[in-house]
């Protein structure tokens, strides 16, 4: 038995789901989109089968895949990163939590400006973290005041100046904020730290100190399973925020796509976790949300350079798992996230080539795959894919 390696490309959707209409996401397709606007060159993901995934329109079919593919529907409720990863580690988010296009009640940030002993927040509003940085920047260093804003998911986003507010004090903003809404029942599924610097706001820019605080009420996952029976699990990138710590035997913080596939080239090397579980989170947040089609492109084309290495690292028995959280296709108006299918990629050294896994009913066939490959008792959702692949 090996190890298993799950590499999320955050926002690489393939396809709107079936309900993307309930999200504002009609044809939406976060990797079609890219491929249309830009010459992409992915010959590793080629090979490993991302191009013949079932309801692509792409030309470019892989004659002899060495991986297996497909794609997997998400049956929770929303699109962001915390309820995609739950749901791929097994915990469905039934109820959607509250999204606020109007901004925040005042009572909420009167609240959180008492408890946490600043002068108050300004622009709350719905928009582009970079677009509002812009705009509301120089007032914010000027009054002291943090920027809250909000997007089409449920966050309660806080920018503050490093110079202004430390980060370890944003972050103690940030906790007090999740504590009031927790307390007050605002329903909100994560409080993100924003901090920035720069000078002027045509300069001002966020930094990798991003921090999110997700609420707690997602069931058991995979993860906690791992944990309870001795398996160990390696969280590189913004997986520790994303399930508040819960199952993760030990972490690292990254900056940026290269840093984290680093990290987790040298965790295949050096180290004997379980499962190995990365967030590459660029591609959502520096091009994702700003419609950048070439940058996107460009970030695909740097991890697929990177994949032979990664597949040269991986031990015989060990099994690769490619996929990502939702969409934020870049060649659309919008800069929120959209309603897509993930892609489903697996590769190991010992397993069947060319097998196509189909459309997966939800995303948790992934948990349920890792938990059968340990041996262990799978949690209410999902249909392992071990033996179509083994």
């Amino acid at each position: 038995m090996g190890r298993i390696n799950i590499i999320v490309l955050d926002s690489f959707g393939v396809g709107e789901l079936p309900d993307a209409h309930e999200y504002g996401d009609e044809g939406s397709n976060t990797f079609e989109g890219i491929y249309n606007n830009y010459k992409l060159n992915l010959p590793n993901l080629k090979k490993l089968g991302l191009y013949n995934i079932v309801g692509l329109n792409i030309p470019e079919k892989e004659e002899n895949p060495i991986g297996c593919f497909g794609k997997a529907t998400e049956i929770s409720k929303g699109k962001n990163s915390p309820v995609g990863h739950w749901e791929m580690s097994g915990a469905i988010t039934e109820v959607a939590f509250s999204t606020f296009p109007n901004g925040f009640p005042e009572d909420l940030l009167e609240k959180v400006s008492k408890e946490a002993n600043i002068p108050g927040f300004i622009c709350n509003e719905k928009g582009s973290g970079t677009d509002l940085l812009k705009k509301y920047g120089e007032e914010s260093v000027k009054t002291r005041k943090p920027i809250v804003y909000t997007s089409a998911d449920s966050v309660f986003q806080i920018a503050a100046h490093e110079d202004v507010y430390p980060i370890d004090e944003l972050y103690r903003i940030c906790k007090v904020a999740r504590k009031v809404i927790d307390e007050g029942n605002y329903n909100i599924g994560t409080v993100i730290a924003r901090p920035f610097v720069g000078t002027a706001n045509d300069n001002y820019k966020r930094t990798y100190n991003r921090k999110d605080f997700e609420a707690t009420t997602f069931s058991k996952t995979m993860l906690d399973v791992l944990n309870e029976n001795g398996r160990t699990v390696y969280a590189i990138g913004k997986i520790e925020d994303l399930f508040v710590g819960r199952g993760i035997t030990d972490s690292v913080h990254t900056e940026g796509n290269a840093d984290g596939i680093e990290k987790n080239i040298l965790a295949l090397k050096n180290s004997n976790y379980d499962l190995i579980f990365t967030n590459l989170v660029d591609f959502d947040m520096l091009y994702g949300h700003r419609n950048d089609v070439e940058g996107y492109g460009k970030a695909l084309e740097y991890f697929d350079s990177k994949l032979p290495e990664i597949i040269k690292n991986l031990k015989q028995d060990d099994i690769l798992i490619i996929t990502a959280d939702h969409g934020c296709d870049p060649s659309t108006p919008s800069t929120d996230h959209s309603r897509e299918y993930i892609p489903v990629i697996v590769y190991g050294k010992s397993l069947k080539s060319n097998i196509d896994l189909g459309i997966r009913k939800t995303y948790a066939d992934i948990s349920a795959t890792v938990l059968d490959y340990f041996d262990l008792e799978n949690l209410k959702y999902g249909t392992s894919f071990k033996n179509e692949i083994l």
